[in-house]
Parts: structure tokens; C-alpha cells; sequence
């Protein structure tokens, strides 16, 4: 049928969309609808470039529209499109749209969610655009209000900050994952958070950092007197002896052993470096 020929429905569109001497404004409500009902026939049809490009189109007339959310909703689709044709830039830059028209909507949780999903794309292809998406993620929920809402995407931003062997930028970040829990009264994940901070130092053989960090965590009177606190000392006592044993025995901790699955297992990994370094020295 020709009202079901996504061509012939956007071509249609893109006529209601332009103005001529019989026209003097664009219909957008119905050529938006139009661009919706191709987007969808493109995609069913599995022609997904051509589906992108359309969800984008019936995006802006949703916007011309002025339904942010529902424009929203169409960017995802496009960065969704994206993704499995493995256009990356356009899958960073089509989240970051979606994101900013959540934003206008009013949606800080939509608008961190596009972004995450953005990065989550991106962690193989484009890691380090991954870590800025993530990063921006946080940043949307932080300035609402709803660190809490955040751990997540904390967690995840620190597992690609160590696959790529930034451990200075991934200490950092579970530094910063452990101010936004001290802002939602949420201890236990704030204690943990230190105590990550310290191991991953340590995992980059940095002790000096690592027990500068501790110092500075231990100015956090919740940390202070946390079981985070007695086995971040036991540790640094441990490696400050040379004692391989005893780092061995506090890893097998529950303390260590439950910390996120990020740092607990580049700990263990560690122990084996550390002993070969004790046994040389």
C-alpha cells in the first residue's frame, strides 16, 4: 500500500515541512507523525540507516512541537540505530542529544540513563568518550540531587578508568563516588569506596600514594572508626613489612573480598606481583 511505503510517507513529510507560496507555515504535528510511522516501517524492515536518519527527523519535529520528552524518545531510538550499525561518534553524539532533551523535559534520571547507555556502548570502541559519558551521567544525577542513584555508574567508570590502566584517574573517581555517598548518608558505600581507593593505588604500585590516601580518608571520622579503616591499616602494615602472608590473609577477608567486583579481583591479581617484588628485594 502507498501509505505504508516509508519513502512515499517521508517524502509527504518533508513537503508539510516546507514552506512554498501555498504554504506559509509547516504542518510539523502531522509530518512528525509521518517521520514516526517511516521510522518505524525502515526499522521493521530492517533498513536501519535509513531508520536512524528518520527517528532523528521525527525527533526535531517533535521538538518543533515542543514535546522535549517525546523528541527525547526518538533521539534514543537513533542512538540506538546507531549502535548497531557501529557509527560510534553518532552513538556519543545522538545520547548526548537525547540527554539534553530529558533535561528540558525536566528528567534528570531519563537524562543520566542516555548517557549511561551511551557509554555502556562505547566501553570497547571508545573507551575513553565512554568514561566522559559516564562521567557527565554522574554529574546529571549529582547536580539533582540523587547521587545515590549514581553507584552504578561510579562503579562502571572506574572498570573502564582500570581496564585501561588509569589507575590514578580510577582512584580518583572511587574518591569522588565516596563524597557523593557521604552527601546520601549512605556510610557503608562511602567507607568501601576509600578503602578501593587505597587498593587500587597499592595495585599500581604506588604505596606512598596509597598511604597519603589513607591519611586523608582518616580525617573522615566515619572512616576512621570503620572495619574499611582496619583493614586498609592491616594491609598497608602488611606491604610496608614486606609481609606477602599477611597481604594474602587480609584479602581473604570478608571486608576485601566483598568489595565491588572491580577492585577486589585486581587485588588478588596483585598479591602474586607483590610477592615476586618482596622475594627480589
Amino acid at each position: 500500500m502507498a501509505n505504508s511505503d516509508p519513502d512515499k510517507l517521508i517524502a509527504k513529510a518533508d513537503k508539510l515541512t516546507r514552506l512554498s507560496l501555498t504554504r506559509w507555515s509547516a504542518d510539523w504535528r502531522n509530518a512528525t507523525a509521518l517521520y514516526e510511522q517511516a521510522a518505524i516501517a525502515y526499522r521493521l524492515a530492517k533498513k536501519y540507516d535509513k531508520a536512524k536518519d528518520t527517528f532523528e527527523k521525527a525527533s526535531r519535529g517533535q521538538e518543533m512541537l515542543s514535546s522535549p520528552w517525546d523528541a527525547a524518545k526518538h533521539m534514543e531510538s537513533a542512538a540506538a540505530l546507531a549502535k548497531d550499525l557501529g557509527n560510534w561518534n553518532e552513538v556519543a553524539d545522538l545520547y548526548k542529544r537525547a540527554s539534553e532533551l530529558y533535561i528540558e523535559s525536566g528528567r534528570a534520571q531519563p537524562a543520566s540513563d542516555a548517557l549511561a547507555k551511551g557509554a555502556r556502548a562505547l566501553e570497547d570502541a571508545l573507551p575513553d568518550e565512554a568514561i566522559r559519558l559516564y562521567t557527565d551521567a554522574c554529574e546529571t544525577l549529582e547536580d539533582d540531587g540523587k547521587e545515590q542513584m549514581a553507584f552504578d555508574l561510579y562503579r562502571a567508570a572506574t572498570n573502564v578508568y582500570v581496564k585501561l590502566e588509569k589507575y590514578a584517574d580510577a582512584a580518583t573517581f572511587l574518591l569522588r563516588w565516596a563524597l557523593a555517598a557521604d552527601k546520601c548518608n549512605a556510610t557503608h558505600s562511602q567507607c568501601k569506596a576509600y578503602l578501593s581507593a587505597i587498593i587500587v593505588y597499592l595495585y599500581a604500585h604506588d604505596f606512598q600514594q596509597a598511604e597519603k590516601c589513607h591519611n586523608d580518608c582518616c580525617q573522615v571520622e566515619a572512616f576512621l572508626n570503620s572495619d574499611q579503616n582496619r583493614a586498609a591499616t592491616r594491609l598497608l602494615s602488611a606491604y610496608t613489612d614486606g609481609d606477602v602472608e599477611e597481604i594474602k590473609r587480609a584479602a581473604q577477608s570478608s571486608i576485601i573480598s566483598n568489595l565491588d567486583h572491580v577492585v577486589s579481583p585486581i587485588f588478588h591479581m596483585n598479591i602474586s606481583i607483590k610477592k615476586k617484588t618482596f622475594d627480589s628485594d
